[in-house]
């Protein structure tokens, strides 16, 4: 799954080589999105609006329904409370997450995406600006316009780059997805998580989350 999504991305559009003095750009309305791009070129949108990059290729970010902000509101306090005691740490959106191929120089990398919530246990990977290479945990809320990005391209890109484990919830279907990487870096699904069962994590031992008050309307 994971080549063939990635590959697509090249399909996009054509190559955009890296200006080295590209100018402070103010309007997403100015962005080439047919051209490639790296985060060196990200640093410089100065606008309100958030994008991500997928292999250099730019996709907006549409503003989350309410229900989704309730259920990513509910899932983070239960993990906050959780990880209080515990060496990982919870980063809601939007936070940035870089993963750098050979290189983390700025220019030289990529991929930088935007998850709902990141958990991350090795803090070395954290610095002013966000988190350099996969969280431990990731987890995406599906909306309508972001159903075919997180259920392809960013499930390729957390499943090549290394993230352990990824929950994917469905807040209109309410239920949750849960992914955990094997020993040849492949993602695994579990059994789908709804109604009134708890959740569990394979990465956090004694975390649970129960699945009807997640969705309560």
């Amino acid at each position: 799954m994971k080549n063939d999504k990635i590959d697509d991305l090249g399909k996009l559009g054509k190559n955009k080589a890296y200006p080295k003095r590209e100018p402070i750009v103010s309007r997403v309305s100015d962005i080439d999105f047919s051209g490639t791009y790296s985060y060196a070129n990200y640093l410089r949108w100065q606008f309100d609006e958030r994008l991500e990059l997928i292999k250099g290729k730019v996709f907006e970010m549409a503003a989350p329904a309410p229900f989704h902000q309730l259920v990513s509101g509910r899932i983070s306090g239960e993990l906050y409370y959780f990880l209080k005691k515990q060496p990982c740490r919870i980063y809601p959106a939007p936070f940035d997450v870089r993963f750098p191929d050979v290189s983390k120089r700025n220019k030289d990398v990529y991929t930088v995406l935007q998850p709902d919530i990141s958990i991350v246990c090795d803090m070395s990977k954290i610095d002013k600006r966000g988190c350099v290479g996969p969280p431990d945990i990731v987890v995406e809320i599906l909306s309508p316009s972001n159903n075919k990005k997180d259920l392809e391209y960013k499930f390729a890109i957390y499943e090549e780059y290394g993230v352990r484990e990824y929950w994917i919830v469905f807040p209109d279907e309410r239920y949750l997805l849960k992914y955990v990487r094997n020993a040849d870096g492949v993602f695994i699904a579990d059994k789908p998580y709804n109604g009134d069962v708890d959740f569990v994590s394979d990465l956090l031992p004694g975390f649970r989350l129960n699945m009807n008050e997640v969705f309560e309307d």
